[in-house]
């Protein structure tokens, strides 16, 4: 049976998945990334994972992977086949595709976690069937995938949809990039649980803890609250001016408030807007399977592109 490894690499744990040509889930396995033990164990963790699973692929389906879809954190070289930075990772310029490709001796297609993340949610998600989409993840930090016509744009230099990088608020909390006001400092799942922890003198609290404090109508929970909507909302107006999605996909652990935050972000956003469109607000649907399931998709996309090119050698 023909099927492809995606791999979903993440600061504390490795995801993977042996996926189908239609996109099913026929084998998930997890690994701790270990990256106390440094970058370059978490390289070898990685090489040795992908070769677990092709051997296991070709155990089970009686022939082995026909290439490898890779989904990585931080700054990604796609067309070159490189991670050039990863913060959580310690990675620099790491040539993860020559490394795989020797490794395991098939294609390998190489991308953003949150990119491909999104391209999921596009083609199998809670975006499907949308032209053109902006899928958000409010995680630790926050980053963006920008969606045309079924593929993602990853920008001239790989740096497209770091809208975590907007300035919402000028002057504002320092940024590890630099600057100053950065919209993931304000909104992304842990500003909301730094914020909380200090309204609430819980050190333990976190987003989630707010937004059942919000739930139950605690006035400093909803103080919180309300300034990340409101700060979330200017950034994403900012996105839908310069972009005009269809649709507008949440995801990322901040998402899982639900209406908690659905609701008065929708508000929020149609409040501030004047020319533009309201797209549609949609709530992520695949959860943590979205990076595998991205990475499977990457997987086939570059198998589709070369079954094509020997087609009209």
């Amino acid at each position: 049976m023909r099927h492809v490894i995606a791999l979903d690499v993440g600061g504390t744990g490795m995801k993977a998945a042996l996926t189908g040509a239609d996109g099913e889930l026929l084998h998930q396995a997890r690994l701790a990334t270990g990256r106390e033990r440094g970058p370059e164990a978490v390289v070898e963790a990685l090489l040795g994972f992908a070769a677990e699973l092709h051997a296991h692929g070709e155990q089970r389906f009686g022939e082995p992977a026909a290439a490898v879809g890779v989904a990585v954190p931080g700054i990604v070289d796609e067309a070159r086949g490189i991670a050039v930075y990863a913060a959580n990772l310690g990675w620099r310029d790491v040539p993860l595709r020559a490394l795989l490709a020797d490794k395991l001796g098939i294609p390998v297609a190489l991308g953003h976690d949150v990119r491909t993340g999104g391209l999921a949610e596009a083609r199998v998600g809670a975006g499907r069937g949308a032209d053109r989409f902006l899928f958000v993840a409010l995680g630790t930090g926050i980053a963006g995938a920008i969606g045309v016509d079924g593929r993602v744009e990853a920008g001239a230099h790989g740096f497209a949809g770091e809208i975590g990088h907007i300035v919402v608020r000028p002057g504002g909390t320092p940024c590890p990039c630099g600057r100053h006001g950065c919209l993931e400092r304000f909104a992304s799942a842990a500003a909301v649980s730094e914020a909380w922890a200090a309204a609430s003198g819980d050190p333990e609290a976190d987003a989630a803890d707010c937004a059942k404090a919000v739930a139950s109508g605690d006035p400093n929970a909803v103080r919180v609250w309300q300034h990340a909507v409101a700060a979330l909302a200017d950034g994403l107006v900012t996105a839908l001016t310069l972009l005009d999605p269809r649709t507008l996909i949440i995801g990322g652990g901040l998402a899982e408030a639900g209406e908690t935050l659905f609701t008065p972000l929708r508000t929020a956003i149609q409040q501030r807007l004047t020319f533009q469109k309201l797209p549609e607000i949609v709530p992520a649907a695949l959860g943590d399977t979205a990076g595998c399931l991205g990475a499977g998709q990457l997987a086939w996309d570059l198998l589709n592109r070369t079954d094509r090119k020997e087609v009209t050698r």
